[in-house]
């Protein structure tokens, strides 16, 4: 909503200065975007007629014209406008002017000179040198009464200033600069005029037939004919000016009376060549297939969701929106029909921007428009024609007014206490209800509480919400008492044993990955494929068909991920996340952190493709594999030791996966993509990719204070033979397990021997036995070891081989 501060202070003038007019109109919610003065700063420019103009002797595009400023002589000025004429009038700016700043940003000072070798004692101005429109074309014609010799900003009223409103929806009776006044006056306790509407005589009885069909789209339609009107009168210019302010350019005289009544009092109107109109009119919804021809140019195909205005051949008018080309009215236009109507908010709304298009009507009457000031409003437009546009043969009809289902009035009560406690100081019940009533609503009081029956210009007061909304805008923002709010705080202190988020982020890009961050919104394809998750959580409302269920794994996000950059190639890609998996779990109960029924666990996720190693000459070029990734998990996880043992996973080859365990419990898994989904997704390798439980990987060993040892350790190799059946987890194991006494220190496995036999010979066989070699390290922390003890110790531990994994010694 733009708007000039001197129209404003018409209707409402508070002895108040701009900027604090501005902050009171902020601080009651009626936030102010934007200050901006009419015209920049120049001095010295007054309002000249040009009394003779003649070619200028040494140049063909140069006159020289005598200029009337109201002083004793007249003034000789050199001008190149192509509109320099004799009985003009113009702005002529003086010798010792300063007209604005070019776009160097540099002074322009008028001096007396000699152009072509004629003196010029000034300089007669285009609206575009005073910075007042970008209109070029010549000098800015002055109407002929203009005061010869007055100041330019004095006669144009150029000190003045826009204000431009940033309004939210409920505001809606502030969409006009009487709105604007009427909260001017309630907030400043200055007087407000308001506007007299004097009937025209009338002086034919010719109407239009309206009928409304519709009730549901219009609840009131007045309207009026007006008869042998001037349409070629020109606007006046204090109109123009009004409307230019506003942001809207004069088109003709009754359109901008249209425009004007519409930014002076909300009240969006419609004017009809009445010649042009085909028996009566009918307010309906449009018939799907119609189609209008807008006053834009552009036609639009109408369905049953919008309402029209047609007469007995033709859709004449969108609804609240904006005319139709048929009935527009034109400089041959003679005779009338003026239209005013109250539609309803919700059948506007949404509407315009079916056909990519708004309108200021349509802007207004979504919001809401008051219903009640329909015939006053026609009586304003038609004062304003009869002042523009009459002559001596216009003729105004009766104003015909139609009723049809108008907004139930329903009193609103507020509570007082209520009302402290929202607005959060303070209140007495007398306080309330003044702030109430200096808006212009209708009080009625009781013990306690204060009841509102809203006035027809208020949809938005609805509920007690709103009523404590309209004092603490009264009371004034700025006013509200600085209240910290209080709540107990107390320090969230990591524990010892868990180390951070960000301590994994590091290490995982230590170990050469990138970390992605990716919406929790997926594709229902990788649940059903990547995570086997036949029931995702879906949402009610996706921003993307592709994005329309929560994930319950991150390994979808990694493999868009890893698709967008080989579509770059990309040779080699290493990325992790750490983020959010969505999960149902019934046995999840509502909290402040927690939702029923859902689990919302953290998990890391990473994926590894490409060379095992950046390109380099001391390593040949090898691919990632299982191994190494797994390796990547382990060094993440330390000092910790996981356990891998084979596992199954949706997502992953069937012979190359393996579970994750921590102390017994699985935390995640590790492993290549499956082939069918290598194939689906379109990747010449397959990835290898992790996923554990962020709260595992997060937690660690408390340091323990441990003495250095202070004898030489002793270190023994002992051979033994195993089935392919026994795993090196499972020969770990069993090593630790055996009873040494307390002096097994380490254990390493550095060979593995397999004996080479024949395929008949692997055949019959079925398996084939391993040696694999242990190297033992024992000490003692009391003194140093003696043949006796190492000897036991290294028996124990073969003992233990042969009965926990059915071991038998090499010899």
């Amino acid at each position: 909503m733009q708007f000039s501060e001197s129209w404003l202070r018409t209707f409402c003038n508070p002895a108040i200065s701009t900027a604090q007019l501005a902050e009171t109109l902020t601080m009651a919610g009626l936030e102010v975007e934007e200050l901006k003065p009419v015209a920049p700063p120049f001095t010295h420019i007054v309002v000249g007629e040009i009394k003779e103009a003649e070619q200028h002797p040494n140049a063909d595009r140069l006159r020289v014209c005598k200029v009337d400023v109201g002083q004793a002589e007249l003034l000789n000025i050199v001008c190149g406008a192509p509109n320099a004429r004799v009985g003009i009038r113009i702005p002529c700016a003086l010798s010792g002017a300063e007209l604005p700043p070019g776009e160097d940003g540099k002074r322009f000072l008028i001096k007396v000179g000699k152009l072509r070798g004629v003196e010029s004692q000034g300089m007669l101005c285009s609206a575009r040198e005073l910075k007042l429109s970008e209109d070029h074309g010549g000098l800015m014609e002055l109407p002929l009464d203009a005061p010869l010799g007055q100041n330019i900003r004095e006669y144009l009223d150029l000190d003045d200033t826009l204000f431009t409103l940033k309004l939210t929806p409920n505001l809606a009776h502030c969409l006009s600069v009487y709105g604007v006044a009427r909260e001017v006056s309630a907030l400043t306790g200055s007087p407000l005029l308001s506007p007299v509407f004097t009937p025209a005589p009338v002086a034919t009885q010719d109407k239009v037939a309206v009928n409304i069909s519709a009730p549901d789209l219009c609840g009131r339609f007045s309207g009026r004919v007006i008869r042998n009107v001037n349409t070629k009168a020109s606007t006046p210019q204090w109109m123009v000016d009004r409307l230019a302010r506003c942001g809207q350019r004069s088109v003709s005289p009754l359109v901008d009376i249209s425009n004007y009544v519409m930014f002076e009092l909300g009240r969006p109107s419609h004017i009809f060549d009445l010649d042009k109109i085909h028996g009566g009119l009918d307010v309906r919804w449009g018939k799907p297939g119609e189609q209008l021809k807008l006053l834009s140019g552009n036609t639009v195909t109408l369905d049953d969701k919008v309402g029209v205005i047609a007469d007995a051949q033709h859709v004449e008018s969108l609804a609240g929106i904006m005319g139709g080309d048929a009935t527009a009215v034109s400089d041959d236009t003679r005779h009338i029909y003026v239209e005013a109507a109250f539609w309803w908010p919700k059948s506007i709304a949404g509407r315009s921007r079916r056909f990519n298009f708004s309108t200021d009507a349509g802007h207004r009457f979504e919001r809401g428009v008051d219903p009640q000031l329909t015939v006053e409003h026609i009586e304003r437009i038609t004062q304003l024609i009869i002042e523009i546009c009459g002559t001596p043969e216009t003729q105004c009809g009766p104003v015909d007014d139609l009723i049809a289902n108008l907004p139930a009035v329903t009193p609103v009560s507020l509570r007082v206490a209520r009302a402290v406690k929202v607005i959060g100081m303070p209140l007495t019940q007398v306080q309330c209800a003044d702030a109430l009533r200096r808006l212009g609503l209708p009080v009625q009081e009781s013990e306690g509480v204060i009841t509102v029956t809203p006035p027809s210009f208020r949809f938005d007061l609805q509920i007690e919400e709103d009523l404590i909304e309209e004092v603490a805008r009264m009371v004034g923002y700025n006013n509200l008492p600085h209240t910290p709010p209080q709540a107990p705080i107390t320090a969230k202190i990591r524990q010892e044993n868990q180390r951070s988020a960000f301590a994994v982020r590091r290490s995982l890009a230590a170990l050469g990955y990138q970390e992605t961050i990716n919406f929790s919104f997926v594709e229902e394809r990788w649940e059903h494929e990547l995570a086997g998750n036949p029931n995702p959580i879906k949402l009610l409302n996706p921003i993307a068909s592709q994005m329309s269920v929560m994930r319950s794994s991150l390994l979808g996000s990694l493999l868009q991920v890893l698709r967008f950059n080989l579509a770059r190639k990309a040779p080699r890609v290493r990325v992790f996340e750490i983020g959010r998996v969505f999960l149902r779990n019934p046995e999840i109960k509502s909290t402040d952190t927690t939702v029923e029924g859902f689990d919302q666990p953290m998990r890391v996720s990473g994926l590894a493709s490409g060379g095992a190693d950046a390109l380099q000459w001391g390593r040949k070029e090898q691919g990632v594999d299982f191994f190494d990734v797994k390796g990547d998990v382990e060094a993440l996880l330390a000092p910790l030791k996981p356990e891998f043992v084979p596992g199954q996973h949706p997502a992953l080859h069937p012979g190359r996966t393996a579970e994750v365990k921590l102390h017994g419990r699985s935390i995640g898994f590790v492993g290549e993509l499956h082939p069918k989904w290598r194939q689906s997704y379109e990747l010449a390798t397959a990835p290898v990719v992790f996923e554990l439980e962020l709260d595992a990987v997060l937690a660690r060993q408390v340091p323990v204070f441990q003495s250095v040892a202070k004898f030489q350790a002793v270190q023994r190799d002992v051979a033994v033979v195993v089935g392919d059946q026994v795993t090196h987890a499972d020969l770990i194991a069993a090593v630790r397990a055996a009873p040494t006494q307390g002096l097994l220190r380490d254990v390493q496995l550095f060979d593995v021997y397999r004996p080479k036999l024949s395929k008949e010979a692997e055949a019959s066989a079925g398996s084939t036995d391993r040696s694999l070699a242990l190297r033992v390290t024992l000490n003692s922390d009391e003194a140093t070891l003696t043949e006796e003890q190492i000897e036991s110790a290294m028996k124990a531990v073969v003992d233990q081989l042969v009965a926990s994994v059915g071991a038998r010694q090499r010899a």
